[in-house]
């Protein structure tokens, strides 16, 4: 029997109320610590069509590093295996944007969803593509079935403006070879995709292609086949969530991806996606209530992929 998603999302919502006002929301980024703490929305999408909401789930919020999913699908498809040449597919153990790693391995990122990792996969979709955000911006508007999907180019220039971590980190690729392009040009991309700004309820759907072997339910397309889909889900359950992978599984459950705008996107092959969204970070730069959210939902629903 199907579960009463309407029931559980809002008992969620009511559980989780007192921890937002316990996070913090990325204060590195001047647009994003502007962002009231008190928000949170979250969205169900099965694969039947059915939509379930909570809250803020219409509010539109920056997506971030679930923005790294997108881009590596789109890299993916553009240079199949060529791809591993330049990032591996491991957890990082380390926070999403340390250098560390990257000195020692000699300019080959861990995975595609750190820092590093994303900007490779930046440069190369600037080299795959004619127009790369036009591009980005199509996907994930077919893939979510909605238009309302931008860049919000306050968050692009707050993120330029501080993002000097990030550019040590393209400048260190460039310096072993593993960036083809003018670090300008990744950075700039790159921090365009962060910008990108869903609701819950979009989110929701755009991930809805992966939780169903690579084929969209939202526009018919088949985005990937079957086996690069399922290798797309595994990347999400071991990688997803920066360095609380390992708590983040053992507690949810659900392959995922999740961004320090306070946003995390989840599958549950063959059922669902999931997107929820609480600005209020931990410190390992998840969403607090988000995460909660995650794992109230596999635990009232019996439904993980354990």
């Amino acid at each position: 029997m199907e579960p009463d998603y309407d029931r559980i999302l809002a008992d969620i919502a009511q559980e989780v109320r007192p921890l937002l006002a316990l996070g913090a929301p990325a204060d590195y980024i001047p647009a994003l610590a502007r962002v009231p703490r008190d928000r949170f929305g979250m969205a169900v999408r099965t694969l039947e069509g059915r939509i379930h909401a909570v809250g803020d789930a219409d509010e539109p919020f920056s997506i971030q590093s679930v923005s790294k999913v997108f881009t590596f699908i789109l890299a993916l498809r553009s240079a199949g295996d060529g791809l591993w040449d330049r990032i591996q597919r491991e957890p990082s153990g380390d926070p999403f944007n340390s250098p560390i790693l990257l000195e020692q391995e000699r300019g080959i990122p861990r995975n595609p969803f750190i820092n590093a990792g994303a900007l490779v996969v930046a440069d190369i979709l600037l080299e795959a593509l004619e127009d790369p955000r036009e591009e980005l911006l199509r996907f994930v508007r077919a893939r979510s079935g909605s238009g309302a999907v931008r860049a919000d180019p306050e968050v692009a220039e707050s993120e330029r403006s501080t993002g000097h971590r990030n550019a040590a980190l393209a400048h260190l690729l460039k310096s072993f070879g593993n960036l083809r392009n003018r670090v300008e040009e990744v950075l700039d991309f790159y921090f365009f995709q962060c910008s990108l700004r869903m609701s819950c309820r979009d989110l929701a759907a755009s991930f809805l292609f992966l939780a169903n072997r690579g084929l969209c339910p939202v526009s018919g397309e088949r985005v990937l086949e079957p086996s690069p889909a399922k290798r797309a889900a595994a990347l999400m359950l071991t990688c997803g969530t920066y360095d609380a992978v390992g708590d983040f599984v053992y507690r949810v459950g659900l392959p995922a991806k999740s961004g320090v705008g306070g946003g995390i996107a989840a599958i549950l092959p063959g059922r669902l996606a999931a997107a929820v969204w609480s600005p209020g970070l931990n410190e390992r730069g998840n969403s607090l209530a988000g995460t909660q959210a995650l794992e109230l939902f596999t635990t009232k629903t019996g439904m993980s992929i354990f």
